[in-house]
């Protein structure tokens, strides 16, 4: 069971209906076990992904072409692919010896919060340097932009 918990001054009380369900059937007395992780800020986790969101919506795929086709517009690769791209990704070695990255996992349990800033300064500044209308704008200018989409959000 995955649970959040919150520290009040009376101690650990459940932070979401599901976890203060789940704590409610825990009798009186019980020895609970887990591994706790603080959790980084969800609302800075949220503006991460409007930043991919908004850059996604202006990202086109253009006229790349390989031997495997043109690539389509698909958000999680997208996203991936920027992570990548933003240098938090780690070298999968598969079956046949070849070598592929992957991107590094955002989830709130994989990522530290001060590496979870950098890497959305990182992201940023691939975003500028890779998405045409983007790559006119100040960091600053993005960076309040997101803001004002997670405000519709």
């Amino acid at each position: 069971m995955n649970v959040k918990l919150i520290k009040t001054l009376s101690g650990l009380i459940p932070y979401e209906p599901t976890t203060e369900a789940w704590y409610q059937k825990i009798k009186h007395g019980a020895v609970i076990h887990s591994d706790f992780k603080l959790m980084r800020n969800p609302g800075f986790h949220k503006k991460m992904f409007s930043l991919f969101n908004l850059a996604f919506e202006y990202w086109e795929p253009g006229e790349i072409n390989s031997k495997y086709g043109k690539p389509e517009k698909n958000f999680e690769r997208f996203r991936k692919d920027l992570t990548i791209l933003a240098g938090y990704f780690l070298i999968v070695i598969r079956l046949d010896g070849t070598a592929k990255p992957e991107a590094d996992s955002l989830s709130y349990g994989n990522m530290e919060p001060e590496v979870f800033e950098a890497c959305y300064n990182n992201i940023l500044t691939v975003i500028l340097k890779r998405i045409p209308v983007l790559d006119k704008m100040t960091k600053e200018e993005i960076d309040e932009l997101v803001d004002r989409f997670l405000a519709f959000a």
